[in-house]
Protein backbone atom coordinates (compact mmCIF):
# COMPACT_ATOMS: atom_id res chain seq x y z
CA UNK A 1 0.00 0.00 0.00
CA UNK A 2 3.03 2.15 0.79
CA UNK A 3 4.34 1.80 -2.38
CA UNK A 4 1.02 2.42 -3.91
CA UNK A 5 0.38 5.34 -2.00
CA UNK A 6 3.85 6.62 -3.26
CA UNK A 7 3.29 6.32 -6.84
CA UNK A 8 -0.23 7.66 -7.11
CA UNK A 9 0.29 10.52 -5.45
CA UNK A 10 2.46 12.51 -7.36
CA UNK A 11 0.58 11.33 -10.31
CA UNK A 12 -2.21 12.75 -8.88
CA UNK A 13 -0.71 16.36 -8.24
CA UNK A 14 0.67 16.38 -11.91
CA UNK A 15 -3.04 15.52 -13.39
CA UNK A 16 -4.05 18.71 -10.95
CA UNK A 17 -1.46 20.98 -11.83
CA UNK A 18 -1.62 20.00 -15.68
CA UNK A 19 -5.36 21.04 -15.15
CA UNK A 20 -4.71 24.02 -13.78
CA UNK A 21 -2.38 24.78 -16.60
CA UNK A 22 -4.76 24.16 -18.74
CA UNK A 23 -7.38 26.33 -17.27
CA UNK A 24 -5.04 29.31 -17.10
CA UNK A 25 -4.29 28.76 -20.70
CA UNK A 26 -7.35 28.89 -21.50
CA UNK A 27 -8.34 31.90 -20.09
CA UNK A 28 -4.66 33.32 -21.42
CA UNK A 29 -5.87 32.56 -25.03
CA UNK A 30 -9.18 34.58 -24.73
CA UNK A 31 -7.83 36.88 -22.65
CA UNK A 32 -4.64 38.18 -24.91
CA UNK A 33 -6.06 36.65 -27.95
CA UNK A 34 -5.06 38.95 -31.17
CA UNK A 35 -8.66 39.56 -32.98
CA UNK A 36 -7.54 39.83 -36.60
CA UNK A 37 -9.58 42.39 -38.88
CA UNK A 38 -11.50 39.51 -41.44
CA UNK A 39 -10.92 41.88 -44.48
CA UNK A 40 -7.45 40.89 -44.35
CA UNK A 41 -8.78 37.23 -44.87
CA UNK A 42 -11.06 38.43 -47.55
CA UNK A 43 -7.72 40.23 -49.37
CA UNK A 44 -5.71 37.70 -48.96
CA UNK A 45 -8.38 35.58 -50.48
CA UNK A 46 -8.59 38.09 -53.32
CA UNK A 47 -5.07 38.01 -54.50
CA UNK A 48 -3.76 35.58 -57.07
CA UNK A 49 -1.02 33.97 -54.69
CA UNK A 50 1.99 34.76 -56.40
CA UNK A 51 3.66 36.07 -53.31
CA UNK A 52 6.13 37.41 -55.96
CA UNK A 53 7.02 40.40 -53.68
CA UNK A 54 6.35 43.10 -57.06
CA UNK A 55 4.03 44.95 -54.21
CA UNK A 56 6.98 45.65 -51.95
CA UNK A 57 5.63 43.57 -49.14
CA UNK A 58 6.64 39.70 -48.10
CA UNK A 59 4.29 38.13 -50.13
CA UNK A 60 0.61 37.92 -50.54
CA UNK A 61 -0.39 37.63 -46.97
CA UNK A 62 2.22 40.35 -45.99
CA UNK A 63 0.52 43.01 -48.86
CA UNK A 64 -3.40 41.88 -47.31
CA UNK A 65 -2.29 43.30 -43.49
CA UNK A 66 -0.21 46.18 -45.56
CA UNK A 67 -3.63 47.19 -47.28
CA UNK A 68 -5.60 46.91 -43.79
CA UNK A 69 -2.81 47.91 -40.97
CA UNK A 70 -0.37 50.15 -43.17
CA UNK A 71 -3.02 51.74 -45.27
CA UNK A 72 -1.09 50.85 -48.39
CA UNK A 73 -2.49 51.42 -52.13
CA UNK A 74 -5.20 49.15 -53.10
CA UNK A 75 -3.70 48.69 -56.59
CA UNK A 76 -0.45 47.58 -55.87
CA UNK A 77 -0.66 44.13 -57.16
CA UNK A 78 0.56 43.98 -60.57
CA UNK A 79 -0.15 40.36 -61.15
CA UNK A 80 -3.97 41.07 -60.14
CA UNK A 81 -4.18 43.99 -62.09
CA UNK A 82 -7.01 46.25 -62.24
CA UNK A 83 -9.24 43.39 -61.42
CA UNK A 84 -7.80 42.77 -58.17
CA UNK A 85 -7.70 46.44 -57.03
CA UNK A 86 -10.93 47.07 -57.46
CA UNK A 87 -11.90 43.99 -55.54
CA UNK A 88 -9.61 45.09 -52.84
CA UNK A 89 -11.21 48.87 -53.15
CA UNK A 90 -15.16 47.25 -52.35
CA UNK A 91 -13.56 45.55 -49.70
CA UNK A 92 -11.80 48.42 -48.17
CA UNK A 93 -14.39 50.95 -49.51
CA UNK A 94 -12.58 53.42 -51.33
CA UNK A 95 -11.79 54.00 -54.82
CA UNK A 96 -9.34 51.84 -56.96
CA UNK A 97 -7.74 54.47 -58.69
CA UNK A 98 -5.73 54.09 -62.02
CA UNK A 99 -3.92 51.16 -62.51
CA UNK A 100 -1.23 51.21 -65.29
CA UNK A 101 0.17 47.66 -65.65
CA UNK A 102 3.77 47.16 -66.00
CA UNK A 103 6.38 45.33 -67.93
CA UNK A 104 10.40 44.53 -67.34
CA UNK A 105 12.33 46.32 -69.79
CA UNK A 106 15.80 45.43 -70.53
CA UNK A 107 17.86 48.67 -70.63
CA UNK A 108 21.04 46.78 -72.58
CA UNK A 109 21.82 46.27 -76.35
CA UNK A 110 25.59 45.14 -75.90
CA UNK A 111 24.65 42.25 -78.02
CA UNK A 112 28.11 39.86 -78.15
CA UNK A 113 28.31 41.83 -81.75
CA UNK A 114 27.70 45.52 -80.45
CA UNK A 115 29.94 44.56 -77.14
CA UNK A 116 32.45 41.43 -77.78
CA UNK A 117 32.72 39.59 -74.54
CA UNK A 118 36.23 40.50 -72.79
CA UNK A 119 36.75 36.76 -71.06
CA UNK A 120 34.89 33.36 -70.79
CA UNK A 121 33.52 33.34 -66.96
CA UNK A 122 33.62 29.48 -65.94
CA UNK A 123 32.27 30.16 -62.37
CA UNK A 124 28.70 30.21 -60.86
CA UNK A 125 26.18 30.25 -63.62
CA UNK A 126 24.58 33.33 -62.03
CA UNK A 127 25.27 37.34 -62.49
CA UNK A 128 25.21 38.23 -58.94
CA UNK A 129 27.93 35.79 -58.27
CA UNK A 130 29.71 36.68 -61.68
CA UNK A 131 30.10 40.33 -60.44
CA UNK A 132 32.03 39.69 -57.12
CA UNK A 133 34.47 38.46 -58.89
CA UNK A 134 37.24 40.91 -60.33
CA UNK A 135 36.28 40.76 -63.78
CA UNK A 136 33.89 38.02 -63.34
CA UNK A 137 31.29 39.95 -65.71
CA UNK A 138 32.34 38.43 -69.71
CA UNK A 139 30.89 42.12 -70.91
CA UNK A 140 33.30 44.57 -71.64
CA UNK A 141 30.94 47.53 -70.57
CA UNK A 142 30.59 47.70 -66.80
CA UNK A 143 26.88 48.73 -67.05
CA UNK A 144 26.22 46.25 -69.56
CA UNK A 145 24.07 42.70 -68.85
CA UNK A 146 26.02 40.19 -67.34
CA UNK A 147 23.93 37.63 -69.72
CA UNK A 148 24.01 34.89 -67.44
CA UNK A 149 20.15 34.79 -67.09
CA UNK A 150 19.78 34.82 -63.20
CA UNK A 151 16.38 37.16 -64.23
CA UNK A 152 15.36 33.82 -66.26
CA UNK A 153 16.08 32.18 -63.62
CA UNK A 154 13.67 34.03 -60.77
CA UNK A 155 10.83 34.78 -63.15
CA UNK A 156 7.63 32.81 -62.06
CA UNK A 157 5.91 33.44 -65.17
CA UNK A 158 8.16 32.34 -68.06
CA UNK A 159 8.41 36.14 -69.21
CA UNK A 160 12.37 35.93 -70.02
CA UNK A 161 14.62 33.93 -72.13
CA UNK A 162 17.81 34.11 -72.97
CA UNK A 163 18.32 34.96 -76.54
CA UNK A 164 21.61 33.92 -79.13
CA UNK A 165 22.40 37.42 -79.17
CA UNK A 166 23.46 37.10 -75.42
CA UNK A 167 20.93 38.89 -73.99
CA UNK A 168 17.79 38.12 -72.02
CA UNK A 169 14.29 38.70 -74.07
CA UNK A 170 11.16 39.69 -72.39
CA UNK A 171 7.86 38.45 -73.99
CA UNK A 172 5.40 41.54 -72.92
CA UNK A 173 2.18 39.05 -73.82
CA UNK A 174 3.21 36.84 -70.10
CA UNK A 175 5.43 39.58 -67.93
CA UNK A 176 2.78 40.99 -65.39
CA UNK A 177 5.26 43.33 -63.82
CA UNK A 178 6.15 41.65 -60.50
CA UNK A 179 9.74 42.75 -60.33
CA UNK A 180 11.28 39.76 -59.35
CA UNK A 181 13.62 40.09 -62.33
CA UNK A 182 14.42 43.66 -61.55
CA UNK A 183 15.28 42.45 -57.81
CA UNK A 184 17.63 39.71 -58.84
CA UNK A 185 19.52 41.57 -61.34
CA UNK A 186 23.07 43.15 -59.42
CA UNK A 187 23.04 45.29 -62.09
CA UNK A 188 19.88 46.93 -62.27
CA UNK A 189 19.80 46.47 -65.84
CA UNK A 190 15.92 45.57 -65.78
CA UNK A 191 13.44 48.14 -64.96
CA UNK A 192 9.66 48.30 -64.77
CA UNK A 193 7.77 50.77 -66.83
CA UNK A 194 4.24 51.17 -68.02
CA UNK A 195 3.13 49.12 -70.69
CA UNK A 196 1.72 52.14 -72.54
CA UNK A 197 5.85 53.07 -72.78
CA UNK A 198 7.07 52.67 -76.05
CA UNK A 199 10.15 54.86 -76.65
CA UNK A 200 12.36 53.34 -73.98
CA UNK A 201 16.51 54.55 -73.86
CA UNK A 202 18.17 50.99 -74.11
CA UNK A 203 20.88 52.03 -72.44
CA UNK A 204 22.30 51.65 -68.43
CA UNK A 205 25.81 53.40 -69.27
CA UNK A 206 27.23 56.91 -67.92
CA UNK A 207 30.30 57.36 -69.30
CA UNK A 208 31.28 59.83 -71.55
CA UNK A 209 31.06 59.38 -75.29
CA UNK A 210 33.85 58.21 -76.33
CA UNK A 211 34.35 55.31 -73.83
CA UNK A 212 30.98 53.96 -74.51
CA UNK A 213 31.80 53.61 -77.98
CA UNK A 214 35.89 51.87 -76.92
CA UNK A 215 33.26 48.93 -75.33
CA UNK A 216 29.50 49.28 -77.19
CA UNK A 217 28.83 50.43 -80.51
CA UNK A 218 25.12 50.70 -79.32
CA UNK A 219 25.30 52.64 -76.00
CA UNK A 220 24.11 56.21 -75.32
CA UNK A 221 27.22 58.37 -76.09
CA UNK A 222 24.95 61.26 -74.77
CA UNK A 223 25.32 63.51 -77.92
CA UNK A 224 21.79 65.66 -76.79
CA UNK A 225 20.79 65.06 -80.40
CA UNK A 226 17.44 63.41 -79.45
CA UNK A 227 16.88 66.29 -76.41
CA UNK A 228 17.23 69.03 -79.23
CA UNK A 229 15.14 67.48 -81.57
CA UNK A 230 11.90 66.06 -79.33
CA UNK A 231 9.41 68.28 -80.03
CA UNK A 232 7.73 67.92 -76.60
CA UNK A 233 10.83 68.48 -74.33
CA UNK A 234 10.49 64.82 -73.37
CA UNK A 235 13.92 63.52 -73.43
CA UNK A 236 17.00 65.19 -70.94
CA UNK A 237 20.52 63.85 -70.62
CA UNK A 238 21.68 62.97 -67.36
CA UNK A 239 24.77 61.59 -66.18
CA UNK A 240 25.69 61.14 -69.71
CA UNK A 241 22.52 58.96 -70.70
CA UNK A 242 19.27 59.94 -72.40
CA UNK A 243 16.13 59.70 -70.29
CA UNK A 244 12.31 59.93 -71.81
CA UNK A 245 9.36 61.18 -69.27
CA UNK A 246 7.05 59.27 -70.19
CA UNK A 247 4.52 61.44 -69.67
CA UNK A 248 5.71 63.93 -72.14
CA UNK A 249 6.37 61.53 -74.91
CA UNK A 250 4.08 61.72 -77.80
CA UNK A 251 5.66 58.53 -79.47
CA UNK A 252 6.43 60.38 -82.66
CA UNK A 253 9.77 58.57 -82.83
CA UNK A 254 11.71 61.66 -84.06
CA UNK A 255 14.55 60.36 -81.11
CA UNK A 256 14.99 57.11 -82.35
CA UNK A 257 15.68 58.51 -85.70
CA UNK A 258 18.12 60.92 -85.08
CA UNK A 259 20.02 58.95 -82.52
CA UNK A 260 23.63 58.12 -83.83
CA UNK A 261 23.66 54.80 -81.86
CA UNK A 262 20.39 53.46 -82.25
CA UNK A 263 19.60 52.33 -78.68
CA UNK A 264 16.67 54.32 -78.28
CA UNK A 265 14.52 51.38 -78.53
CA UNK A 266 10.63 51.81 -80.11
CA UNK A 267 8.18 48.94 -79.65
CA UNK A 268 4.90 47.31 -81.82
CA UNK A 269 3.17 50.23 -81.51
CA UNK A 270 5.58 52.31 -82.32
CA UNK A 271 5.78 50.17 -85.77
CA UNK A 272 1.77 49.84 -86.20
CA UNK A 273 2.11 53.68 -85.91
CA UNK A 274 4.43 54.32 -88.38
CA UNK A 275 2.57 52.10 -90.99
CA UNK A 276 -0.86 54.00 -90.45
CA UNK A 277 0.88 57.42 -91.16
Amino acid sequence: MDIMHVMITPLALMGIMGLIFGIVLAVASIVFRVHQDERIGLIRAALPGANCGGCGYPGCDGYASGVVNEGAAVNKCSVGGSKVAEVIASIMGVDAGDTVPVRAFLKCKGTCEASPRQLIYDGIQDCRSAVTVPGGSPNACPFGCVGLGTCVKVCNFGALSMGDDGLPKVDVSKCVGCGACVSACPKGMLCLVPVTADVIVACNSHWKGPMVKSVCSAGCIGCTLCEKKCPKQAITIEHDLAVIDQSKCIKCGICAKVCPAKCIKTGEKFEVMKKSA
